[in-house]
């Protein structure tokens, strides 16, 4: 009877020899996904005593779940008089409805807080799209967020978009509003090569410490991974990898390792097809332990919640289907 196969032993040679990262080990991935729900939420020792992973059923219980914790922020420094700064993606979308819904119940001014958008697609040189065109992620946000919130809503000049002119001026704005007593919370998804906003794994080959690493407070122009091409086509552009922009502006671990408090979100799962794309994404954030080839694995270190499908944590067993 022939042996099985073993994929880590025969990608020299093939295209995947130099697709995957160089600092990933494939085999360690490759165990964090056959750990299940008990295994992948089992604290580990790297975990900051205020971090939690937080099963939800559905969709639906994630959007709210992580929505009323966006509000619950804005509310709180609202109540104590305290500046917040919040650095904010485009996806997952639905809690923004919630963060509206809340706020609009509990008539809360948002004057008190200023927002960072954490990326923006470009060009190579980070050049991005105007502001207004659909697809880019500062149209994304007026209308999921700051319109809908009308009179409440976070005014123009305290919103920060990721373009090549405002990017740079990030730390400089976030510490003053540090400086000044105020808390800074990051709200993020896991990408499918585990980024975190657009800053992508292959840029640890860039720096020769963890510290250097660490220092980095943006980029501009990063080279996006082909899989976060196709992450990206599977749910936001319906399948149509030829629109996807090749180059991203994101904010880098200089900033979100900052952070106060983090609020995650993983809903990457099609149940009615048996399908998902961020199953492994979890598992490898929660239990591979720290390293700058995987830069979610840097977000258990810091307190906060991540919401996640209890789907996405397996045991991810393959079936063909």
């Amino acid at each position: 009877m022939p042996k099985a196969i073993n994929m880590f032993t025969t990608i020299k040679g093939s295209l995947l020899e130099n697709f995957y990262p160089r600092g990933w080990n494939l085999a360690k991935l490759d165990r964090c996904c056959t750990l299940g729900l008990k295994g992948v939420t089992k604290r580990a020792a790297f975990w900051n005593k205020d971090f939690s992973p937080v099963c939800v059923k559905d969709v639906a219980e994630m959007d709210r779940r992580m929505g009323d914790a966006i509000a619950d922020e804005i509310e709180a420094s609202r109540k104590t008089n305290r500046e917040l700064a919040i650095i904010l993606p485009v996806g997952p979308m639905g809690m923004y409805k919630t963060v509206v819904e809340r706020l609009k119940a509990s008539n809360t001014q948002c004057d008190h807080v200023t927002t960072f958008n954490m990326d923006e697609w470009s060009d190579k040189s980070g050049n991005t799209m105007p502001g207004n065109q659909p697809g880019g992620f500062e149209h994304a946000m007026g209308e999921a967020l700051f319109k809908p919130l009308g009179k409440l809503t976070v005014p123009p000049k305290q919103r920060n978009f990721a373009v090549k002119s405002n990017l740079p001026t990030y730390p400089q704005k976030i510490a003053a509003i540090k400086n000044n007593g105020g808390k800074l919370v990051t709200v993020y998804g896991i990408g499918r090569v585990f980024h975190i906003a657009f800053w992508e794994p292959q840029l640890a080959g860039k720096f020769t410490t963890v510290a250097a690493w660490k220092k980095q407070t943006h980029g501009l122009g990063v080279a996006l991974h082909p899989l976060t091409v196709e992450q990206n086509s599977l749910h936001s552009f319906n399948s149509r990898f030829t629109l996807i922009p090749a180059f991203a502006n994101t904010i880098g671990p200089g900033l979100f390792l900052q952070s106060d408090f983090c609020i995650g979100g993983a809903d990457g799962a099609y149940p009615e097809r048996g399908a998902m794309w961020q199953g492994m994404s979890l598992c490898v954030t929660l239990q591979h332990g720290p390293s700058i080839w995987i830069p979610s694995s840097f977000m258990p270190t810091m307190p906060g919640r991540l919401f996640f499908l209890q789907q996405l944590a397996g045991p991810l067993t393959p079936d063909a289907h």
